[in-house]
């Protein structure tokens, strides 16, 4: 009776914890968004220069990361070459400032909630891209479920009240650069056998999107920046907003690290929708029956695709089981033969 409610204490204990480190990147996830937007848009704080704040966040993050991996030896560093530096990270810290550059830069012209829905079609650019560096195969299911979720962000952009080209195609791109950045880490990274958790990631990527970023920092911003006298920045708005945007990578290595990145996926969604509604109740966007008829067939196929890929990685670890199974016997049968042929050897001796 003692160990089964000992266990059970146990379990529960653990599931709480899941569900903590989930609100946790939730809230942190919802409140960067959200903070970003009251940043950049115009009605709002209007401080309309998202490469500077960028910048701010990766200069930021780069100091923080490398306190603890330098200074504190809190998080060991990967060995990495400068040669391999140069080719696998530089294409993808180029990829990230870019994604993070447009991303940021369609809150300017976008609402929150439509935004949101644009970013449904993340599987469909990570799939469409993986089959074309050959990644991922091609297969007819795969890509109907594809085209399912990009009609349903279509019908969602035509209900959009205040429908924006040049916030639409920013925020499209940003969905582009990041999902070919995810690919390239799967093939640049990954795939030579180096892992990088949210911390040493940033120790090496975010100076170099610094690096990426003064480049049009030096020819769109700086100068309006220079002209409008906007240079004199509040640091409690901008500090606690960078400390947010540090504390969502840990989030983030908290959640996949004690839970999956299935568990991150499914979260997600929930932040989604949450994001949508309070874009509607309190930012006071317009949100339409056409935008929820339209995000709604788009979320049902990004939940098919999870779904997918979450029977796809079962079958798998369950092939890989069985074959270290079968070599287990056959270790176990090759063993016992040479010792039944032993003992034929002592006995004819």
């Amino acid at each position: 009776m003692g160990r089964g409610g000992a266990l059970s204490e146990s379990v529960v204990k653990k599931v709480l914890l899941s569900y903590a480190y989930v609100g946790i990147w939730i809230f942190l996830s919802f409140t960067v968004i959200v903070y970003n937007k009251y940043i950049l848009d115009r009605k709002m704080y209007n401080w309309p220069f998202p490469i500077s704040l960028t910048m701010i966040h990766m200069a930021f993050c780069s100091s923080i990361a490398y306190l603890l991996v330098r200074v504190f030896k809190l998080v060991e560093p990967v060995s990495m070459s400068r040669e391999l530096y140069i080719q696998s990270v530089v294409p993808i810290g180029l990829l990230y400032s870019l994604s993070l550059w447009f991303s940021n830069s369609a809150y300017i012209f976008l609402s929150v909630s439509f935004i949101q829905m644009l970013k449904a079609l993340m599987p469909v650019a990570v799939y469409s891209i993986g089959v074309l560096f050959k990644k991922d195969a091609f297969k007819s299911e795969t890509m109907l479920n594809m085209v399912s979720i990009s009609i349903g962000v279509a019908i969602a952009a035509y209900g959009e009240a205040k429908f924006d080209t040049w916030g639409v195609m920013l925020q499209l791109l940003a969905v582009a650069f990041e999902a070919t950045r995810l690919v390239l880490i799967q093939i640049l990274l990954n795939a030579k056998g180096i892992s990088l958790n949210p911390i040493t990631s940033l120790y090496y990527v975010a100076p170099c999107c610094f690096v990426f970023l003064c480049i049009p920092w030096v020819v769109v911003e700086y100068p309006l920046l220079r002209d409008t006298s906007s240079f004199h920045l509040d640091f409690a708005i901008f500090g606690t907003n960078s400390l947010c945007a540090f504390a969502l990578n840990l989030a983030v290595f908290l959640l996949v690290g004690k839970t999956s990145a299935l568990t991150m996926n499914v979260a997600g969604v929930v932040k989604d929708w949450l994001l949508i509604a309070f874009s509607w109740s309190v930012i006071k966007d317009t949100v339409t029956p056409i935008n929820l008829i339209g995000y709604g067939l788009a979320f049902l196929g990004v939940a098919y695709y999870n779904h997918s890929k979450l029977q796809g990685l079962k079958a798998a670890e369950a092939q890989k089981k069985l074959q270290q199974a079968d070599e287990e016997a056959g270790r176990l049968l090759e063993e016992r033969e040479a010792d039944v042929s032993g003992r034929k050897n002592e006995a004819q001796n």
